[in-house]
């Protein structure tokens, strides 16, 4: 069943989380006004699936069970499927900045993939298990957190080396009926208004830290887990004119001996297999990032030129704006013909499932961790300084200012003054406020650090191919200097190569 953002928002109501924020306890998550912009863009997810305009794109059919779900909720099984999940992206932070739901499906296709893998080597069920459960989420249309970040503590130490050891999340009690885990994830995504967290492993383990290999899902409001949170976006400010309606919140989610049945486990000790989900999560999760980034761009692109015309200025007749606009629209579209030719060069997995081609992901990834803030400069520098200088709104209805302040906002004649001062402050909002700084910080190391693309381009890179065909052309002799040759027959010519004779005077 495909729910409305309404319907989304109605069944938070269902759950009693331990949610603090702001030092306090939220008693319902669902009428928490802080938290309203987070419920308010994740419900875009579910009202663009009820959209018939958008259904092709945000609905799936799953090849496992020949139901209907939400896009954010399907198995990759190809390259289409992909690059819908890339536009699906796209379309829906064109809407809200960031979609957030799209990490339950990129946690759903890792988790896929792995328990696939572990139960290929071990004969086990974990995959039938996950596959149960996957058809319950997609039937229920629920929202899935993934709580992969753990709080690290000594990060020189493994896990089971910790002094804390609550500073992973780990295996405490192993029961007839399931486990029972405690420790910490940091920054996970929507924490508050999620219905359900799926727990995985944040890094590679060793055998000592087999107990650290964990992976399971669990209820948001599962008893001895706490979530403490922050509000999402601005909401309250007036001049968030954007981040005041859609926002995202993070948890930090302490788990204190929660209890999880064996239905929801998906990894329990399995250590060998935890940098294989790792890895798979990681390359369908930065395949996300470049959707929402470049749907983030499309507003700075929209808004930018907006901005420019309601200064009077012809970005088209103007070179140095021209100029600007391409540069923007260089980088935005080039992040994301990465995140194409990922969906296109899709890897089928054992399981069946499609995986992203992963150095596009991670280029791609890496592009926009760093030319964020390019974008947001070039923004800046098409818009003017009036996105930051401009009084709040309480002076927009204030007798003794108001008219004298229309003066200002006049930019272009045809353009009312409203519309240009609109746009300033919407710039203002995703450009240089503290939301700014937020989407600047989650596009660096959101997805992981460019510190940790870099690592996996390295790693899954073919340097060894690029080699070759260097030392190819140096054995077939191509190399050489200018006037040198070979004569070996098959390095250069297939017949061997004979100096040519030279011409005799008056030939």
């Amino acid at each position: 069943m495909l729910l409305s953002g309404g319907e989304y928002r109605e069944s938070l109501r269902r759950y009693k989380p331990t949610v603090y924020l702001d030092g306090a306890l939220v008693e319902s998550v669902a009428d928490e006004p802080r938290l309203a912009p987070g419920v308010a863009a994740v419900g875009e997810t579910y009202n663009f699936a009820k959209d018939t305009r958008h259904r092709p794109l945000m609905v799936a059919t799953e090849q496992s069970s020949g139901a209907e779900a939400n896009r954010f909720l399907h198995i990759n099984r190809s390259s289409e499927d992909l690059l819908h999940k890339l536009e699906a992206v796209r379309l829906v932070c064109q809407r809200v900045g960031c979609a957030q739901r799209y990490l339950s499906q990129d946690a759903l296709n890792a988790i896929y993939q792995a328990t696939h893998r572990i139960d290929a080597e071990t004969g086990g069920e974990l995959h039938q298990r996950f596959l149960a459960y996957l058809h319950r989420v997609q039937a229920e249309d629920l929202t899935l957190g993934a709580a992969m970040t753990d709080a690290k503590g000594d990060r020189s130490k493994r896990p089971h080396e910790q002094s804390n050891s609550g500073a992973y999340v780990h295996i405490r009690e192993r029961r007839a009926d399931g486990i029972v885990i405690s420790g910490t994830k940091a920054i996970v995504t929507g924490a508050p208004y999620m219905h359900e967290l799926l727990v995985m492993p944040g890094r590679n383990m060793v055998e000592a830290d087999a107990d650290f290999a964990v992976c399971c899902a669990v209820p948001i409001d599962a008893k001895g887990l706490t979530v403490i949170t922050r509000p999402a976006g601005r909401p309250g400010e007036d001049a968030a004119i954007f981040s005041g309606r859609y926002g995202q919140s993070t948890g930090v989610c302490v788990f204190e001996d929660v209890f999880v049945p064996w239905q929801c486990v998906f990894m329990a000790g399995e250590w060998q297999h935890a940098q294989f989900l790792i890895q798979a999560y990681a390359g369908h999760h930065r395949h996300s990032c470049i959707g929402a980034r470049a749907g983030f761009g499309d507003l700075l692109i929209g808004a930018a030129l907006m901005m420019a015309e309601a200064n009077g200025l012809d970005a088209g007749g103007n070179n140095n704006l021209r100029e600007r606009m391409v540069e923007l629209i260089k980088i935005v579209e080039g992040f994301f013909a990465c995140g194409v030719a990922s969906s296109t060069y899709a890897v089928a997995d054992a399981s069946g499932c499609a995986e992203p081609e992963r150095i596009f992901a991670n280029v791609g990834k890496l592009l926009l961790s760093t030319q964020i803030y390019d974008m947001q400069r070039i923004a800046h520098d098409l818009s003017g300084g009036l996105i930051v200088a401009l009084p709040g709104p309480a002076e927009d209805h204030n007798p003794a200012t108001a008219a004298k302040l229309e003066e200002l906002w006049q930019g272009r004649d045809e353009i009312p003054a409203e519309r240009r001062r609109d746009v300033a402050r919407f710039l203002g909002d995703i450009t240089a406020s503290d939301t700014a700084g937020w989407y600047s910080l989650i596009s660096l190391h959101g997805g992981g650090s460019p510190a940790a693309t870099s690592m996996e381009i390295y790693r899954s890179y073919p340097l060894e191919d690029k080699v070759a065909l260097v030392e190819g052309l140096l054995d077939r002799g191509l190399m050489a200097e200018q006037g040198e040759g070979s004569d070996q027959p098959g390095r250069c010519c297939d017949d061997g190569c004979q100096a040519p004779e030279k011409e005799k005077d008056g030939a």
